[in-house]
């Protein structure tokens, strides 16, 4: 059987994808998998370590396709803050669904466990990056240490959030998942609001008298 001469990581992808989609579930083994689509596992191994290596690039290209495709809009760099956000999410999900079999098939091998969040863990560097570019102001502490947590608290805040829409969305059997974008706008602007409460400003205000307090020589 001739071995196919210049196979690509979009090829390798391409294949992978097909694969699980067609056959509902992970090849076992990469030597199998390579020579079923007619090319050497040592090609495999030039782009990948493993499947799993190949699974968290695949995540990872959904985001940064996403984030790509809303920095080539004309209209992004106009948006505020909150609009770029959930433009991001709205955006990340439609291509999710785009791939919803893929996607579903993939989470669910990993299971509800420390490995799902491995999956995730090259997706997330470019969630965070995006995050990071928003800005998003955060509450006036005039404490380094204290605000450098902060906005690490609203980064990781919304990671968390992502995987619980991501969580939502696996279940969403609505229309186009109507119901994952409801809760999209939903969560996001509460999550947005709350970072300008008057009472969290007010928390912000003892945690400063405490730290002070505490800490003063």
């Amino acid at each position: 059987m001739a071995k196919q001469n210049k196979i690509t990581e979009a090829h390798i992808i391409d294949f992978y994808m097909d694969d699980v989609t067609n056959l509902g579930e992970k090849p076992d083994d990469v030597e199998l998998f390579a020579a079923s689509h007619k090319f050497e596992a040592a090609q495999f191994y030039k782009h990948f370590e493993d499947f799993k290596d190949l699974d968290r690039s695949i995540f990872k290209i959904l985001i940064d396709t996403s984030i790509a495709t809303l920095a080539e809009s004309g209209d992004f760099i106009s948006f505020n803050k909150k609009d770029k956000l959930l433009s991001l999410f709205f955006t990340f999900f439609e291509n999710l669904n785009l791939n919803r079999d893929f996607c579903v098939i993939t989470i669910k091998s990993y299971g509800i466990s420390l490995s799902t969040l491995s999956l995730f863990s090259e997706l997330k560097e470019s969630f965070i990056q995006f995050m990071d570019s928003l800005k998003l102001e955060t509450l006036s502490i005039n404490l380094e240490a204290l605000e450098s947590i902060q906005k690490k608290s609203i980064n990781e805040a919304a990671w968390v959030q992502l995987l619980l829409t991501i969580k939502f969305w696996m279940t969403d059997e609505s229309e186009q998942c109507q119901k994952t974008d409801i809760f999209i706008e939903k969560s996001i602007n509460t999550s947005l609001e709350l970072l300008n409460t008057q009472s969290l400003n007010n928390i912000i205000d003892l945690g400063k008298f405490l730290y002070a307090e505490k800490f003063k020589s």
